[in-house]
């Protein structure tokens, strides 16, 4: 079996798919106290870093995804796959499970 190495530049999402690098999780809390790994949640701000084509409509043409390399976005906390590419980590996810654009 061949051995194959991803990074950021090699993965192209398909479909209306979108590539998305996770913001790193807080560190302590708002009153000062560190939080332990077992205790962070998962983030749910990250950063587009590929989109896809966009989603096939019926008549074959594409629609155009909402959302462009460099979009800081809001998505849902259970969506996706998670990817670690190196130390940094990833979510693969449609572009329907992301609910905002952030500025």
């Amino acid at each position: 079996m061949a051995a194959v190495s991803l990074s950021v530049s090699t993965v192209k999402p398909l479909g209306d798919r979108v590539f998305i690098k996770v913001s790193e999780s807080e560190e302590k809390t708002a009153g000062g106290i560190l939080l332990p790994d077992t205790a962070k949640e998962k983030p749910q701000v990250g950063e587009v870093v590929q989109v896809g084509p966009g989603r096939r409509n019926d008549d074959g043409s594409r629609t155009a995804p909402e959302v462009g390399i460099g979009d800081k976005v809001l998505y849902s906390k259970y969506a996706g796959t998670d990817i670690k590419l190196g130390t940094d980590e990833y979510v693969l996810l449609s572009e329907k499970d992301i609910l905002a654009v952030v500025s």
